[in-house]
């Protein structure tokens, strides 16, 4: 068992739990709560593995990536019933997510011998195309299209830089994958929590007009 595979087990369990989470409030039953964790959980690997030729994709290979999905959303789901989780919740867990599935996706892209920007787009897609198809599903706007969402895709891209700076520099494969991990992971939670952005186009504090 690689410690790839063990990072993916985990990235598909804790997105599909932000699928739950992100269906409340919105009556959705059962199976439209695991219709949307499956989608959080497989959706930017599969976009991955299609962009690569790794066919079968990856959740279809592995039955076990399917039981873990569909298993955390059946637990988050009834526990969801009986306590109130609040946004927070949903945010971190999103964030670890986040930073699970583009390193998992660059290393993956890496060993099928992928140009460094490609390798790089890769992971930020595994990263953020399941939560885009979730929000869609549920109406919303996806958390990486909100201004007030903080570093979200830019943390994915900061951290998935570093791993290729650090791959260039030769540090041991795991070290790499924790400190980038660890790294989209900070600068996530640093911006919910200090709301750090970017700048935007149109300024809310100006007007069309105004030069």
């Amino acid at each position: 068992m690689t410690s790839r595979y063990v990072l993916e087990q985990c990235g598909v369990g804790i997105a599909a739990i932000t699928g739950v989470m992100a269906a409340r409030g919105k009556q959705v039953d059962l199976f439209g709560v695991i219709v949307l964790a499956l989608v959080t959980a497989f959706g930017g690997g599969t976009i991955r593995d299609v962009a690569i030729g790794d066919h079968p994709v990856f959740w279809a290979k592995d039955a076990h990536y399917v039981y873990t999905a569909a298993g955390a959303a059946i637990v988050t789901f009834f526990l969801a019933r009986t306590h109130e989780i609040p946004l927070r919740s949903l945010q971190v867990a999103d964030a670890f997510a986040l930073a699970l599935f583009t390193i998992v996706g660059l290393v993956k892209a890496y060993s099928f011998h992928v140009p460094p920007a490609i390798a790089v787009m890769l992971g930020v897609t595994t990263g953020v195309a399941g939560g885009i198809l979730r929000d869609l599903l549920l109406n919303e706007i996806p958390l990486v299209f909100r201004p007030d969402i903080y570093l979200y895709a830019t943390a994915a891209f900061a951290g998935a830089v570093l791993y290729v700076i650090l791959r260039f520099m030769q540090i041991d494969p795991l070290t790499n994958m924790v400190v980038s991990v660890a790294a989209i992971l900070l600068v996530r939670l640093a911006g919910i929590q200090w709301k750090l952005a970017l700048p935007v186009i149109n300024p809310k504090d100006r007007s069309p007009g105004q030069t």
